[in-house]
Order: structure tokens, then C-alpha cells, then sequence
């Protein structure tokens, strides 16, 4: 029986990096195992980790012989970075250039990096449909992703593009789930307008990224996007009527009124949504739950998520 081949996880202890370990780890037959990277491998998430068996290994984003080290006698790494831990987009695109120096250096064969629209694409700095932020950007944790995809590209590093969606977890660890209102009813507010949605259960995107290194060189140099549904606010809200047995209404709010909210990158995330209602057919097309259902074919509905996961929603 041959060596199996190692794939280095960048935020082994995390939504995607957990995710993806976790698929590794459940499918034996794969022909791959997993090197788990985290800045804290004493941390009881990575303990837990190692005590099924994972091989743990200490490393740093902003340190890139710590990187190089946990690269080297890999064959394939999942890169991504977290702009939620510092907002920083500038840090951000650093990250990716230190993991994409690292993954040279070490001859990872193949890369997967999580990454997002540049979406300065479509709405450059002067268009003022939507403000600027922090000077240099509209959506900042979409576009230094985008924009950090040349440090991949321009280091030759074999890499395919992942492509996510929105996290039907948001539901429960970004306070996205339905609130009572002052009549007491539920609402669900997205300022999505009737556009649709595309949205993925977080531990999908691990299965999908297996999926991508398990077709070998298939899907080197490309970008893949992956859903597990396209959805309006208005069906998403239909389907949690039926799985809570009460009315929840959809509440259309706008970019505005989301990035007037006060919270720490509630501006950030009403451009986002702006960017998604306003080029909807761009956001959607990539990502296709056809593509992710060919990678993961235990790919989750939304309906499938909510039945698994309604009594971790706090509704408030």
C-alpha cells in the first residue's frame, strides 16, 4: 500500500481548516492524511484534534520560516486567511503572500487557496454607489483576497482558486438568525433584496476542498466556486417557518440601514451584501451547487442543514 500523500491545513482549528481535516480524517481511502497547522498547538481544539490521531503542527501567518517548516514533505496545502481576527486588509494580503512564498519554497505540488472577488472589478474606488472603505477598498475582506491571488500566480505555486459562499452558520455564531420584532413575530433581515444567496453549510467547503485534491491536477489553475443553494431571503425564511413550527418573515433591509447597524464590520459586510444583491448574476454564477455536489456528494441543503442545526440557533 503506498505512503499517503500529506495536506498541510492552514487553520486546522477553524470553519474551512477544521472542516477539511475532518473529511481527511473520515475518509480513509482518500490516499491523503492531514497535517494540521495552528498558531497554538497546545490549545484544546488542537489537542482534540491530535488525540484523533491528527499530526499537529505549530505555525504562524505572519512568520514564514514556521510556514516553510510545516509546508516541507507536504504535497498539497489549503491556504486561507482570517480577516475577522485583525480587519486588516493589508495584513491580510501579507498573509497570503508568506503562505504563497512558503508553499514555493517548500514545492507544495498543489494549493488550494480560499479567496473572494476583488470587487473593485465592478465598482472601482470613484463609483459611489457604495462608500469606500479604509481608503482603498469597497468590500475589504473580499478584495485583499482577491487581489492577494497574484502572490499565488506569480509564483508559479500550482493552485486552484476556491471560490465560498455564505456561511449558513452565520445563523448561529454571527447573530444572523431570525430576531423577534416589536410584534413579537420573527423576522430575518438580509439587505439582499429578491436576489438569491448563494450559501453553504462551513463544513462543506472542507469535503468540497478534499474533493478538489482527491481529482489530482484537475482543477490546477482554475477557479472554483461552490453552494449548496441558491436561495432568496424570502425561501430561506419559508424554510425555517417549517423547521421551527412558527412564522418567520423576511425583512428586506438596505446596504444602508445594515452598514448604519454600529457593529465592527457592519460596513464592510453592507457593501458586501450590496455587492451581491447589485451583481447577483456575477455572485452566483461561479458558484455552483452542481460543481460542489460532483465534489462533496453528501452536499447539505439548506433545509438539510437547518433540521441538523436549528437548536444551536439562538433566537432572540
Amino acid at each position: 500500500m503506498s505512503e499517503k500523500k500529506i495536506i498541510a491545513v492552514v487553520g486546522a482549528t477553524g470553519a474551512q481548516g477544521g472542516g477539511l481535516v475532518r473529511a481527511i480524517m473520515n475518509d480513509p481511502g482518500s490516499g491523503f492524511t492531514a497535517r494540521a497547522l495552528t498558531r497554538n498547538a497546545s490549545s484544546e481544539k488542537a489537542k482534540a484534534l491530535a488525540k484523533l490521531g491528527v499530526e499537529v503542527v505549530a505555525a504562524d501567518l505572519d512568520d514564514l520560516e514556521s510556514l516553510r517548516r510545516a509546508f516541507t514533505g507536504a504535497d498539497a496545502a489549503f491556504c486561507l486567511t482570517n480577516f475577522w481576527e485583525h480587519c486588516s486588509p493589508e495584513k491580510e494580503k501579507l498573509q497570503a503572500k508568506t503562505m504563497a512564498e512558503a508553499a514555493e519554497q517548500s514545492g507544495i505540488r498543489h494549493a488550494i487557496w480560499s479567496t473572494l472577488e476583488d470587487t473593485r472589478r465592478w465598482v472601482p474606488l470613484f463609483d459611489d454607489r457604495m462608500p469606500t472603505l479604509m481608503g482603498r477598498y469597497k468590500v475589504p475582506h473580499f478584495d485583499a483576497k482577491g487581489e492577494a491571488d497574484q502572490e499565488f500566480t506569480n509564483r508559479g505555486v500550482p493552485t486552484t482558486f476556491l471560490l465560498t459562499s455564505f456561511y449558513w452558520d452565520n445563523l448561529i455564531s454571527f447573530g444572523m438568525g431570525p430576531k423577534k420584532g416589536s410584534d413579537g413575530s420573527l423576522q430575518f433581515a438580509l439587505p439582499m433584496g429578491d436576489k438569491k444567496l448563494p450559501g453553504i453549510a462551513a463544513e462543506d467547503i472542507g469535503k468540497c476542498a478534499l474533493g478538489i485534491f482527491k481529482k489530482g491536477r484537475e482543477h490546477i489553475g482554475r477557479t472554483v466556486g461552490i453552494a449548496g443553494e441558491h436561495l432568496t431571503g424570502a425561501q430561506m425564511a419559508a424554510t425555517m417557518t417549517e423547521v421551527f413550527g412558527q412564522p418567520v418573515r423576511y425583512h428586506a433591509v438596505t446596504p444602508e440601514q445594515y452598514r448604519g447597524l454600529g457593529f465592527p464590520g457592519a460596513d464592510d459586510l453592507g457593501n458586501m451584501f450590496q455587492f451581491k444583491r447589485d451583481f447577483n448574476e456575477v455572485f452566483c454564477g461561479p458558484r455552483n451547487p452542481s460543481i460542489a455536489r460532483n465534489l462533496n456528494p453528501s452536499l447539505q441543503t439548506f433545509r438539510t442543514w437547518l433540521d441538523r442545526n436549528k437548536q444551536r440557533i439562538v433566537i432572540s
